[in-house]
């Protein structure tokens, strides 16, 4: 369901996927690289435990500790365990024992007792009703109806629909994977080229972290305490924009180059079949999408619902459709799957969030964040060269960790230097999350190309079309400098962000 949850999983890595030698047992050269790995990982982390406890100043004692948070998460220790052991590790360090056992005994309430993040089960609850109840699979097939005939138009609809789908489901790791097996071999059927076709699904999922029910924009607001209500409403103009720019850049594509788009044969036969009657019935189909979006906008807009008030009312919601789409197929079964599923992920993330406490604690301690706005300060570089940094770090970043870790690790670092640029707090939450979900695709190692990569493995889905990692990284290259070119243009023009918020403060 979330983000955080999903990644904790092992996903393939470069080594993995890569091909053995003639007459070699693939499954033994495999083992002995993830081995040769996770040896060389366990020993970077023995050495920089070893710095930490041999450091000679507080800075030097932070730096450490986030060293050896970054390379546990390397190894595969989960995220949340990552942020406690490190941070810990550090203030045992640069403090006494009674400071580790105040942090230890308070951190956790401290973290999940926030009234802002009450919001996140209601969220996640209807992300998992929804997905049982069928709604992802009848927007997809909503989307290829209505967009299908234009040029360029199933590229057009994977993006509305991993719009659609990422903000529903809260993952964009689960929407790749769920929109890459039902569009990809659509797109291949009709001779798309198969650099479009991937292409298409990497970028579906941008803005599905930007729309509401977003959990990381949840979480962000948490931890750089900003109201939870308009950081959500914040998200909603910038991921309409970058999904309207994307599905205008397929059609412009399926207009100037028709071969891309499977356009030099005649139309589908499916296309050309559908009725008008079809295409309002499958519009019909999804009539309790609109339903929920009206109760959780309107009481978020005007006022009249609080993020919890307005979480809850949504996710009631999300039971009674769950009711009525799954009637014929144990409805209570379905829901009590989804309220388990629900409970793994809120314990998944608290635990992260209580992670994140003690990071922020030990940085205070050990004064590292200072020493980060001071280096930053001394760069002398003006705000938009800064932000032009943070696009490159980040992108960097992701390549190795997801939009939440992301976000985790480095927002408590950078609060003094965004005081310092008087970066707007709410509009920062729209631009780094843009920023984590590009990084997630970004070759050579984003989590999101070698899940995409894996998928076309199968014949089912690559329609006997071969399609290689350099096809997937060719395609990430093809459609990446016109993310950032959206996120240049979120710079110059902040109100795309801070807009919606000022209404609805105002009102």
């Amino acid at each position: 369901m979330n983000e955080t949850a999903t990644t904790e999983q092992r996903l393939p890595g470069p080594t993995q996927l890569g091909r053995s030698s003639p007459g070699s047992d693939p499954g033994a050269v495999t083992h002995k690289k993830t081995t040769g790995r996770f040896w060389f990982l366990l020993a970077i982390n023995v050495f920089l435990a070893i710095g930490l406890f041999t450091s000679q100043t507080n800075q030097a004692a932070g730096l450490w500790a986030v060293g050896l948070m970054v390379a546990m998460m390397l190894l595969g220790v989960s995220v949340g365990i990552a942020l406690s052991l490190a941070s810990v590790a550090g203030l045992f360090h640069v403090s006494s024992t009674a400071a580790v056992v105040n942090v230890l005994s308070s951190a956790p309430f401290s973290a999940s007792s926030k009234w802002s993040m009450s919001v996140l089960p209601m969220f996640i609850l209807m992300g998992f009703l929804l997905t049982q109840a069928g709604l992802t699979q009848r927007l997809y097939r909503a989307t290829y109806i209505w967009f299908g005939w234009l040029p360029g138009g199933l590229a057009i609809g994977t993006t509305a629909a991993g719009a659609g789908l990422s903000a529903v489901s809260g993952s964009t790791i689960g929407m790749t994977y769920t929109l890459g097996r039902a569009g990809i071999p659509e797109m291949l059927k009709v001779g798309y080229d198969r650099r479009v076709a991937v292409g298409s699904i990497l970028t579906g999922g941008l803005a599905g972290q930007l729309i509401p029910p977003s959990i990381i924009l949840v979480v962000y607001a948490g931890v750089v305490s900003v109201p939870v209500g308009p950081q959500l409403l914040a998200g909603v103009v910038p991921g309409l924009a970058i999904s309207a720019m994307f599905a205008l850049l397929f059609l412009a594509l399926g207009l100037v180059f028709p071969k891309l788009m499977g356009r030099g044969k005649d139309a589908p036969t499916a296309q050309r079949d559908i009725s008008w009657r079809e295409r309002f019935t499958s519009i019909l189909g999804l009539w309790g999408l609109p339903l929920i979006m009206l109760v959780l906008f309107g009481g978020l807009f005007t006022g009249y619902f609080t993020p919890t008030e307005a979480g809850a009312a949504a996710a009631f919601m999300s039971v009674l459709l769950t009711m009525y789409y799954t009637r014929r197929s144990q409805p209570v079964h379905q829901i009590a799957k989804a309220l388990v599923q629900t409970a793994r992920a809120t314990a998944a993330i608290f635990l992260i969030l209580i992670g994140a406490e003690m990071l922020t604690r030990m940085l205070a301690v050990t004064g590292i964040a200072g020493t980060v706005t001071d280096f930053i300060v001394e760069l002398g570089l003006p705000r938009f060269g800064f932000l032009v940094a943070l696009i490159i770090f980040y992108i960097f970043l992701g390549m190795f960790f997801d939009t939440m870790s992301m976000i985790l690790l480095t927002v408590p670092l950078l609060m003094p230097a965004l005081d310092f640029y008087d970066v707007n707090l709410i509009w920062f939450g729209v631009f780094i999350v843009i920023l984590g979900e590009i990084g997630m695709i970004t070759p050579p190692v984003g989590v999101l190309a070698y899940i995409t990569y894996n998928l076309t493995k199968d014949r089912e889905i690559n329609q006997g079309v071969k399609i290689t990692l350099n096809d997937v990284f060719m395609a990430i290259l093809w459609f990446l400098p016109f993310a950032v070119l959206f996120l240049i243009i979120l710079i110059f023009w902040p109100d795309l962000a801070t807009w919606l918020p000022s209404i609805s403060s105002a009102t």
